[in-house]
């Protein structure tokens, strides 16, 4: 089954499903070939999408789009269903500590209309119910949550407020007002230590006053008790480290992927795989045992690829470090098509890649996790990561890319390249990806190949 590496479209799937499957192929409950997504759920995009031919990477494709399917399938298994909404990371570890229970992102619904090509209306929905295209895709959710359709409705609703976007924000006090009651948590926005405070370490480099600390510790308990009421049990100290350290396992085999991928002179897995890889340690897409089992099958894969030195992506492609995740998931094909490659991502939730402290009290642990979110604090915090990490994978270039009508990007992303280009002087652009970007294509490709161009161009003689 180790084919060569190469990208297939999904007419071309569907012969090399048949030929894997003829070859002794071993699939999970949830496997099958790619095209029956489009036929039963519409997801139209993958007609126009280029997959990795990987196995593993079927079985991550066939994870990602059947969660809606699988969440529907635990609750009817008798398990308790929790939204997580805007936190990005923190919630669904402790949620996965107790038993019988499951946490999911109902904010993932902002891919929907990409992979739907729109046909689901979820929108043009929006719209009618106050939330037009001044606010980010994310809006899909509230239809979503009204009409059903996709995802169950949780048993419990838990969004973080405070230092979160303002779309967001206001987009959850509407759901909320429709009548679905959520359990708010309090993030305040992440500032350094003044002289005389005592300081507390955080992942990624970070620090945070402990008063801020504390503060997160204390609503993070408050979610920690709705949830054990939920689960009929304590959610204690032992519960939660054991959570902590499942959590980690995802964290630990997810950067040992990227850092195949991404550091190598080229790259074993392509960026789209990729991009759905990094999603799975948000919420370990609504199975965390499973959402290991993919990614050690994604490590395997690369892994393997590199001492056989056959790669997705030759050498020569331009090395871009690409920031915030698209909205049109066919963005990465195109980079790759106009000869970039991916060898660094900053797709808004660093936090969820990085390792939950295991020498400290859990909750303590899990508040310095979650101040750690990159977007609670100031924009040159995120920047200054970007830079370390350009230059430790040799970054020739970098892509900001601004979600539509989302209120963080409006003058976020010129920070971040302005920083960029003063502390490191590579090409950097910044660019709007709509959720269908096949009308904007032409001009997209032509700002990417500008920018490759000028990356190569770059090059010692």
């Amino acid at each position: 089954m180790n084919a060569s590496p190469r990208k297939l479209t999904l007419d071309e799937w569907d012969d090399r499903h048949e030929q894997l499957r003829r070859d002794g192929l071993r699939e999970p409950t949830y496997g099958g070939p790619l095209r029956r997504h489009v036929v039963r759920d519409r997801n139209f995009r993958l007609q126009h999408l280029q997959f990795d031919n990987s196995p593993a990477a079927l079985r991550l494709w066939n994870f990602l789009l059947t969660e809606n399917q699988r969440l529907h399938q635990a609750r009817a298994n008798g398990d308790k269903l929790v939204g997580a909404m805007k936190d990005l990371g923190t919630v669904p570890v402790m949620a996965y500590s107790l038993p019988s229970m499951r946490a999911f992102y109902p904010d993932g619904a902002w891919w929907t209309p990409c992979l739907m090509e729109c046909g689901d209306m979820l929108l043009q929905q929006a719209e009618t119910m106050g939330l037009d295209s001044s606010f980010c895709p994310v809006r899909a959710m509230l239809p979503a949550f009204e009409h059903g359709g996709h995802f169950p409705r949780p048993d419990l609703l838990v969004c973080s407020a405070g230092a979160i976007c303002d779309d967001f924000s206001a987009i959850a006090q509407r759901l909320e007002h429709l009548g679905h009651p959520i359990l708010w948590w309090e993030m305040p926005r992440r500032r350094q230590p003044d002289s005389g405070e005592t300081a507390c370490a955080l992942p990624g480099g970070l620090s945070a006053p402990k008063i801020q600390v504390d503060c997160v510790r204390a609503e993070l308990g408050r979610v920690g008790q709705a949830l054990g009421e939920l689960a009929g049990k304590h959610l204690d100290d032992v519960w939660l480290a054991d959570g902590i350290r499942a959590a980690n396992r995802v964290r630990r085999t997810l950067e040992s992927l990227r850092r195949t991928v991404y550091a190598a002179p080229a790259a074993a897995l392509p960026a789209l795989e990729m991009l759905v890889a990094e999603m799975l340690a948000i919420h370990f897409c609504s199975d965390r045992e499973e959402s290991i089992a993919v990614l050690d099958g994604l490590l395997a894969e690369a892994q393997s690829r590199a001492r056989r030195n056959q790669f997705a992506v030759s050498a020569d492609a331009a090395r871009i470090f690409w920031v915030n995740p698209v909205a049109d998931l066919r963005a990465m094909n195109l980079l790759e098509e106009i000869g970039g490659r991916i060898c660094g991502t900053d797709y808004m939730f660093t936090h969820a890649l990085d390792l939950i402290p295991e020498d400290l009290p859990p909750l303590e642990a899990l508040a310095r996790a979650a101040l750690a979110d990159p977007m609670v604090g100031p924009a040159s915090d995120r920047a200054a990561r970007i830079v370390r990490e350009c230059r430790a994978n040799g970054a020739e270039a970098l892509v900001v890319s601004r979600i539509p009508g989302a209120s963080h990007c409006a003058r976020e992303g010129e920070i971040i390249l302005q920083f960029a280009r003063r502390e490191i002087g590579i090409p950097a652009i910044e660019l709007e990806i709509s959720p269908v970007c096949d009308a904007m294509r032409t001009g997209l490709r032509s700002r990417l190949q500008a920018l490759v161009e000028i990356a190569r161009d770059r090059r010692p003689a």
